[in-house]
């Protein structure tokens, strides 16, 4: 029986998302080590696994491993447009999407996990290039949430995108571990 506290610890294994005030260039660096190395470490821990394992879910009533792995595809393909509006446009308001719906539809449920690892691939390869190329200036560049009206400088934005890197990465290696895979 998973108790209460067991599945808060299922659903936020590294905890909640917390960007401090004061973002320095350390931190920048950090996130975006977080961010490159997120693809070969999903590529490392996915791979072996079989279809059964990847129709596993990591937590009760959460999304299977192959879920996942199509939801940080969906979810970081969203970032990186997200950064791309802010750089290019004045403070653009982004388009927010329901990640659960997403979550549910025919590619995410149907396409082979390897899709979502090569865009992932590929998308990281593009965004740190991205990354390591902007200026301090560029990462006060702000985007708009819908939802909250919340403003987002980039460089919240890429310590959240490092936190939900690690985040999802956490869920799928605890499962493994829990597994014995």
């Amino acid at each position: 029986m998973t108790t209460e506290e067991d599945l808060e610890l299922l659903k936020y294994p590294i905890g909640k998302s917390e960007i401090p005030e004061q973002i320095s260039s350390d931190h920048l660096k950090k996130w975006i080590t977080d961010i490159s190395e997120l693809p070969y470490k999903l590529k490392q821990a996915v791979q072996p696994l079989s279809k059964e394992q990847l129709d596993t879910p990591y937590r009760p009533e959460g999304w299977t491993l192959k879920q996942l792995v199509h939801h940080i595809a969906d979810s970081h393909l969203s970032a990186l447009l997200r950064f791309k509006w802010a750089l290019t446009e004045d403070e653009p308001t982004i388009k927010a999407y329901d990640e659960k719906a997403f979550a549910e539809l025919y590619d995410t449920k149907l396409a082979p996990v390897e899709i979502s690892l090569d865009l992932i691939s590929a998308l990281h390869g593009k965004w740190v290039i991205l990354l390591e190329n902007m200026s301090n200036s560029d990462f006060e560049k702000t985007y708009v949430h819908p939802e909250t009206g919340y403003r987002f400088t980039l460089k919240e934005g890429l310590g959240h995108y490092s936190w939900h890197s690690r985040h999802h990465y956490a869920h799928l290696h605890n499962l493994l571990k829990r597994k014995g895979w």
